[in-house]
């Protein structure tokens, strides 16, 4: 069994935010990156994404989810010339979806 210690000093070792929610979209976890990405930093661990985000955005990220419990890995939700969010699905080891989380990529 990998420590939960572990887990976060390599997930905070990262220089892009990782924003993990779970399948009601509550944030569960986020690393040192997106803590200080985002302007409520640490105070959204535990609060509803959906909030953060307007209808339209909203309702994507439901749908997305929804899409999730029926086999889609991955898909990217912003493209932009500053990033590229993707929201990634979490599976356990039965395939049952956990959650997801917003995984960035910079430009290089």
């Amino acid at each position: 069994m990998v420590d939960v210690t572990l887990l976060a000093a390599i997930l905070d070792s990262l220089k892009d935010p990782i924003l993990v929610a779970d399948t009601e979209h509550v944030t569960r976890y986020m690393n040192q990156a997106a803590i200080a990405y985002y302007e409520e930093g640490e105070s959204l661990i535990g609060r509803s994404l959906l909030d953060c985000h307007n209808e339209q955005s909203q309702q994507m990220m439901i749908d997305i989810l929804a899409e999730m419990h029926e086999g889609l890995e991955e898909r990217l939700i912003t493209d932009n010339e500053k990033h590229r969010i993707y929201m990634r699905v979490v599976r356990d080891a039965g395939g049952n979806v956990l959650g997801y989380y917003e995984r960035y990529e910079s430009p290089k």
